[in-house]
């Protein structure tokens, strides 16, 4: 009943996300298929070249295909084209391989008799090769299609769309819900490409192939294909249309990839589009620091909100402290020497690291603070993000100034790991202490008593040159940050963890209430 409900209330977010999808994986394909089915051909002549071109194909399959991804954004950035690129890239090999199976399977007989009648190399290729190895070629490009789909999920990482927007916004939200509204249209979008690429393996193949021929049946599928073209079109169409326009003065915002970062993106886009003329284009879910800040420098956004110490420590690579006005004072100089961007005034929330417990684990062990966890942390596995697990200001500075170990560490992403911690699977998490999870599975925050953490404090960090251009957005931003508080932002990230309300319908609701824009 709750997914049903999802899908009616949600309805246009995934027929747009849906749109995305198509339009990406249909660009991807296509372009694999211009590029693959040449290389096939050409292997098929120059025996030399099939070793090395199969061999860095199937090397590239073997990729995994978030690593290839995230080799991809210093070259590419963020969006659109690296998502593409990779499909593209995974696309290859199924296409090339089938076309060059298919050119060797045919009779030389067969092409003996083409040349026999005084053929060309040229039209024996056009005229006899490609037509019996079409159902072939086409059975490679039905493959790559299929994979395309599911492939085109992890677009949303990067912020170019598609379903794996709802995917990874429910698994980060623990709601099922949203992880189902974007599986099954993708899982049926796949079932359809499947069919129709089919469909047109079937028309392509020569009668005389075919077990069973019939009028009837060709005519059906030639009209599922063209219906299919149609739809094809219409929704290229309807996302240039509403991709294309844009007013003369707008910005970017950007937003890493959990709950928190969602509902400041859009707090900062409605304070800045409901009190200046200009609009304002969202990016969120964009992966961790380094996909942001890369997004930022390249200009692929114009400007997001950091956290202090994540500025300090990871972007600028300075061993943790937690003296708040030096890191500022820091941040703000360094960032502005060495990358030219401007730091905006902090906000009033602190949402620090922590570690946390169940309640139960806490009360056995008599848990308080850090160092009381130190003395048995030899019995606890941890289960913390894949930041915090690597980071002088994380896991990695924690055991050292605490002097500990653990007797095992996973790295957990986003919510799984607090479903992880309430299941048993691990004992002690990272957390921040905004955290809406925390009230949600009523954790025990263990308290910093040696003061450890960095403070992080979140601060807009704007390209100059667009902060030169519109210096408004500034106190339209101080006046935001003056109204979060700690408690503020757990309640409002418990809204979209536990609620499962949208981060951009808590962001307005708040805005409205704090009297900061109009209803």
């Amino acid at each position: 009943m709750n997914l049903i409900n999802y899908f009616i209330q949600n309805k246009e977010q995934i027929i747009t996300l849906l749109i995305e999808h198509i339009n990406l994986t249909i660009i991807s394909v296509c372009i694999a298929i211009l590029i693959a089915i040449p290389l096939g051909i050409l292997i098929s002549y120059k025996k030399k070249l099939s070793k090395p071109i199969l061999s860095v194909a199937n090397i590239v399959q073997a990729i995994p295909s978030m690593a290839l991804l995230g080799f991809l954004i210093p070259f590419l950035g963020i969006g659109k084209l690296p998502a593409i690129v990779t499909v593209i890239m995974y696309s290859l090999l199924p296409i090339i391989k089938n076309t060059y199976t298919g050119l060797e399977s045919i009779n030389p007989n067969t092409l003996e008799a083409a040349k026999g009648i005084g053929l060309t190399k040229f039209q024996i290729l056009v005229k006899v090769q490609i037509p019996l190895a079409l159902p072939v070629i086409m059975a490679g490009v039905r493959i790559s299609a299929v994979t395309a789909v599911g492939l085109m999920t992890m677009a949303a990482f990067i912020g170019a769309g598609g379903l794996g927007y709802l995917v990874f916004s429910g698994i980060r939200t623990v709601n099922n819900s949203q992880i189902l509204a974007g599986a099954i249209p993708a899982c049926l979008l796949a079932l359809v490409v499947d069919f129709i690429v089919a469909s047109i393996e079937k028309l392509v193949t020569p009668k005389n192939m075919q077990k069973n021929t019939n009028t009837k049946s060709k005519k059906h599928t030639k009209t599922i294909i063209g219906i299919s073209a149609a739809v094809v079109i219409i929704a290229l169409i309807a996302s240039s249309i509403t991709g294309g326009v844009k007013k003369d003065k707008s910005i970017t915002i950007g937003g890493k990839d959990f709950t928190e970062q969602s509902i400041l993106t859009n707090l900062a886009a409605y304070m800045i589009e409901e009190n200046t003329d200009i609009s304002v284009k969202k990016k969120t879910d964009l992966g961790g620091t380094q996909v942001i800040f890369s997004a930022l420098n390249t200009g692929e956004v114009d400007m997001y909100l950091e956290y202090m110490g994540t500025a300090y420590s990871d972007i600028l690579k300075n061993p943790p402290i937690n003296n708040m006005d030096k890191v500022y004072n820091t941040v703000k100089s360094d960032l502005k020497e060495k990358h030219d961007l401007q730091v905006l005034s902090p906000m009033k929330f602190n949402n620090t690291y922590a570690l946390a417990v169940t309640k139960e684990t806490a009360n056995k062990y008599n848990l308080e603070t850090i160092s009381d966890f130190a003395k048995v942390s030899k019995d606890f596995k941890s289960g913390t993000t894949f930041e915090f697990l690597n980071r002088d200001d994380g896991l990695l500075g924690l055991k050292k100034e605490y002097n500990f170990d653990l007797k095992d560490e996973v790295a957990l992403d986003s919510s799984p790991r607090y479903v992880a911690l309430k299941n048993g699977d691990v004992d002690v998490i990272d957390a921040f202490t905004t955290d809406g999870l925390i009230k949600k599975f009523d954790l025990k925050i263990l308290k910093d008593d040696k003061q450890f953490f960095p403070p992080y404090y979140v601060t807009p960090v704007v390209k100059s040159d667009v902060l030169d251009k519109y210096p408004e957005i500034e106190p339209v931003l101080k006046d935001l940050g003056e109204v979060l508080t700690d408690e503020i932002m757990m309640e409002l990230n418990y809204k979209v963890d536990e609620l499962h309300m949208d981060p951009n319908t808590v962001a307005k609701d708040f805005l409205v209430e704090q009297k900061l824009i109009k209803e």
